[in-house]
């Protein structure tokens, strides 16, 4: 029996949730965000991801939005494609965005489900062709419940699948047995958007992952995807299993990930600035608990 090989991921395998650096004063840091774009494709990450969650896109403008992906495009010069957020709670704004991410020079982008007003799925399907008719970008579909109100039911995927310029997904939803059944029946990339699912969702034939803990260990990250690629399985579990503590720290213990994100490549002396409120940096104590854990996974 032969098979046929899987399509290469639209985006790359590892992809980096990236922060966006502030400067102390709390003004974007363009020449902090090019310097850490540069080093996280240096470092391992195919493809880049702005203005997400981790990007905290509720708090800047759009018109920050569209200078920080001129900014990273211009850092990796072609290396790794650049994935622009643009989903919000408003049809026509999103809409807005995702031209504007477009003439900026994005290559991709990530629409997150509509929050706050709780549509049902027929509007929610109705909001992501509107913006896929739109733009003339590939679209990454981000199912995150947890923070929207609104699940990304798998029949919807499974019908969304078949716009053309829909290809992926960035899975935030805790449903396992969701994802495989929409992976079953489409050809969506389906990416891990919670780290502790990287080589699970890979393993059952996900994409690979968007990942905030990237932001600090791209390498290591990666190499768990490396080792399952090469066929050492047992390898790519336990390097998995070794980033369980700093995933847990990071991702689980009470703060966002972009407060912990930015308050771990501050200490390792990398452009982050500040969060902006409503969000409040992680302090000391939590600090020194995330650098523990960050230097005991590099280490060890």
């Amino acid at each position: 029996m032969t098979t046929t090989p899987s399509p290469a991921p639209p985006f790359g395998r590892a992809l980096c949730a990236m922060i966006t650096p502030f400067t102390e004063a709390g003004a974007l840091d363009v020449d902090g965000a090019q310097r850490l774009a540069d080093r996280l494709v240096s470092e391992g990450c195919d493809g880049l991801v702005l203005s997400g969650t981790t990007g905290e896109s509720p708090t800047t403008t759009d018109a920050e939005k569209a200078e920080l992906i001129r900014a990273v495009r211009e850092a990796v010069d072609g290396r790794a494609p650049v994935v622009a957020g643009v989903g919000t709670f408003d049809t026509r704004h999103t809409v807005e965005l995702a031209l504007a991410a477009e003439k900026a020079g994005a290559d991709g982008l990530l629409v997150v489900a509509p929050y706050y007003s709780r549509p049902p799925q027929d509007a929610v399907e109705a909001h992501f062709r509107e913006v896929a008719d739109a733009a003339g970008l590939p679209l990454v579909l981000y199912d995150i419940p947890g923070r929207t109100g609104t699940r990304l039911e798998p029949e919807t995927l499974i019908r969304l699948a078949e716009h053309p310029r829909i290809v992926a997904v960035k899975d935030c939803s805790y449903d396992f047995l969701g994802a495989q059944k929409v992976l079953s029946r489409t050809e969506l990339a389906y990416y891990a958007g919670c780290d502790e699912h990287n080589l699970a969702l890979y393993a059952v034939g996900g994409a690979g992952y968007i990942s905030t803990v990237a932001n600090v260990v791209p390498a290591r990250l990666r190499a768990v995807l490396d080792a399952f690629e090469a066929g050492d399985t047992p390898v790519s579990a336990r390097l998995q299993q070794r980033a369980t503590p700093l995933i847990e720290l990071m991702m689980s213990a009470g703060l966002p990930g972009a407060v912990t994100a930015k308050a771990l490549l501050h200490e390792l002396g990398l452009p982050a600035g500040p969060v902006r409120a409503p969000l409040r940096p992680a302090g000391r104590e939590a600090v020194d608990r995330l650098l523990a854990a960050y230097q005991e996974f590099v280490t060890g």
